[in-house]
């Protein structure tokens, strides 16, 4: 190793030091400029960060896919608007603390959408958690159990952006609509959350249950939100692949 290497590795510049060495490899090294060299260099190591930051967030999100934007399929039956994709992948509505509510039938590809517009938040350096709607109530509640609901709810309201996917499977216990709208009180206007129901936004309220909780949470939600209602037959008899 040159003294070069052991000197980038030292101050922990792994994008810079592989792409240095790979310079000497291909005898390129000498070739170059100072500023060219340089350059090179900075921006490999740029993109080395980056690349690892993305890597972080993605594995700290726990989504339920691995999904990309790019992978979508839009199609007017589906009712996915290429348009609307790409006025939320701009990032606005992050920076807004607007709500995304996605809609449709099993299997129609919502928790793929989801998941895709989450990765997509991971690549602009944001902090993005994934979960199962009555998985996370279930976790508050052990929360409670165990003294750390407090801390819980201050790491959910400062993530970027919050998914609850499937929500609207079951009705909801007392406690879980009040953690409910806990959730979604320290978030509104602040940080944006995507929630995804098999269910239209009309029925949210049968499921919240509590109707004075019901119309706090979806006044919240539906103020200022992107709707997306999916339509079609399932994905899922056409291939593996959820879209």
């Amino acid at each position: 190793m040159t003294e070069q290497e052991t000197l980038m590795q030292t101050l922990r510049l792994h994008g810079m030091k592989s792409r240095w060495v790979a310079l000497l490899e291909t005898k390129q090294a000498h070739e170059l400029s100072f500023f060219d060299g340089l350059e090179l260099l900075l921006q490999s190591e740029k993109e080395a960060k980056e690349s690892s930051r993305f890597e972080r967030l993605t594995n700290a999100a726990k989504f339920r896919y691995s999904a990309s934007v790019e992978e979508l399929i839009y199609n007017p039956v589906r009712g996915l608007d290429k348009s609307q994709i790409s006025q939320l992948t701009s990032g606005e509505y992050l920076k807004n603390g607007e709500s995304i509510l996605i809609t449709g039938a099993t299997g129609c590809g919502k928790s793929f959408l989801a998941s895709a517009l989450g990765h997509h938040a991971c690549l602009g350096g944001n902090r993005v958690l994934y979960f199962n709607t009555q998985k996370l109530l279930d976790k508050t509640k052990m929360s409670r159990i165990e003294g750390t609901i407090i801390k819980l709810f201050e790491r959910i309201s400062k993530v970027d952006l919050l998914i609850l996917d499937d929500f609207g499977l079951r009705k909801m216990e007392h406690q879980q609509q009040q953690d409910l709208m806990e959730v979604i009180e320290d978030r509104h206007a602040k940080k944006s959350t995507i929630m995804v129901s098999q269910l239209p936004v009309s029925k949210w309220y049968d499921i919240i249950g509590e109707k004075t909780i019901a119309d706090a949470i979806l006044d919240r939600l539906a103020h200022t939100s992107h709707r997306i209602e999916l339509k079609g037959e399932s994905l899922r008899k056409k291939s593996n692949i959820v879209q």
